[in-house]
């Protein structure tokens, strides 16, 4: 690696470091149909104008768990027919969540079968069929603000953008936009924070 990449590497949150670029790299070239499917997929956030929003390779990102759940990869590729599904959750990022709470890296995009199931996911979970995203902020957040302003987020926004969105331990936090709802850390809506901000 040059050491102009490894001074960016050096800047971004410990979980936006987890995976070099260049294994990323090697993972799309493993095999050739993978690689014309990330183009395509690239393309197609092109069109719907979300290309800009976060990087591929966190979008493909499976999870956190993937090597404990027997994957050999932390990337997986969503079948062509859920791509559209992440639109407007991107949408969401773009216009709701950054401005208010700056840049975000992406912990788990979509789950294939195996990781959902071996996650104890629902089998139509949001994250399987990729609506949803789990973030974490890129600069310095304390949970209790980053929760107050995401409570906002859902009492003003969350409507109109479908918009489920949960809190786990930290400051992670995940969006989907599938269905109006949510939840804290026990995964039950009683526990949101918002609870309590009537959101």
């Amino acid at each position: 690696m040059n050491r102009a990449f490894l001074a960016v590497l050096s800047l971004l949150p410990l979980a936006a470091r987890v995976f070099a670029a260049d294994s990323y790299q090697d993972w799309v070239r493993q095999e050739p149909r993978r690689a014309g499917d990330v183009r395509a997929f690239e393309a197609f956030l092109g069109r719907e104008g979300v290309g800009d929003v976060l990087p591929v390779d966190e979008l493909l990102r499976n999870a956190t768990s993937w090597r404990a759940c027997g994957l050999e990869s932390p990337w997986s590729m969503p079948p062509r027919a859920l791509w559209r599904h992440i639109v407007p959750t991107l949408k969401f990022v773009r216009d709701e969540i950054v401005p208010r709470i700056g840049p975000v890296a992406v912990e788990s995009g979509w789950r294939e079968p195996k990781l959902n199931a071996c996650a104890h996911g629902a089998p139509f979970s949001a994250h399987a069929q990729f609506y949803a995203l789990d973030l974490l902020p890129e600069h310095a957040a304390g949970r209790k603000s980053l929760t107050a302003t995401l409570c906002k987020v859902q009492r003003e926004r969350g409507r109109a953008y479908n918009l489920g969105r949960g809190f786990y331990g930290g400051v992670r936090f995940h969006v989907d936009t599938k269905a109006y709802r949510r939840w804290g850390s026990d995964n039950h809506s009683g526990t949101s924070p918002c609870t309590k901000a009537g959101a």
